[in-house]
């Protein structure tokens, strides 16, 4: 196992057995892609960012502020007054519902309020929080162009 995937379990093991995770797999983010793999896709970016660019960071919060960043816990494709804004408030709705699952540090609340900045108006105060909303618009972009543009099968 590779040392960010031993970092991944041993912070967010709890979350990713959660039932709220085993909701986050039947909803899809983009394209083809769950919120649970969007979110484990994020959680992994972050520590290879913080890797890459030796930065110094609270591990356990950066993955767990990046695994239920979009515990919104809904499809936001269904048609439905309560999300129809959802880019811009399903943070909100993250942080609830994180909160009534888990105990959750400083970090952590304003890494998953804050994710979505500047399309919110709560502001990333920390590192972990910079790093997730960065990490998250890589894995979007990178989801997003991979639906668009599927790669071609070999004939």
């Amino acid at each position: 196992m590779r040392p960010t995937l031993r970092t991944l379990f041993l912070h967010g093991g709890d979350i990713l057995k959660s039932p709220g995770m085993q909701i986050a797999k039947e909803n899809m983010q983009h394209g083809s892609v769950s919120v649970f793999e969007h979110s484990v896709c994020v959680a992994l970016v972050c520590l290879w960012l913080v890797h890459r660019l030796h930065l110094k960071v609270n591990q356990r919060a950066l993955v767990r502020g990046a695994l239920l960043h979009d515990y919104f816990l809904y499809d936001w494709h269904t048609p439905d007054k309560s999300h129809r804004l959802h880019a811009f408030s399903h943070a909100k709705c993250a942080l609830e519902n994180a909160r009534r699952d888990f105990r959750l540090s400083r970090i952590e609340r304003n890494m998953i309020r804050s994710h979505m900045f500047p399309l919110n108006t709560s502001v990333p105060r920390y590192r972990e929080s910079i790093i997730l909303c960065a990490a998250d618009k890589l894995c979007a972009v990178a989801e997003t162009l991979r639906a668009l543009f599927p790669p071609k099968s070999k004939a």
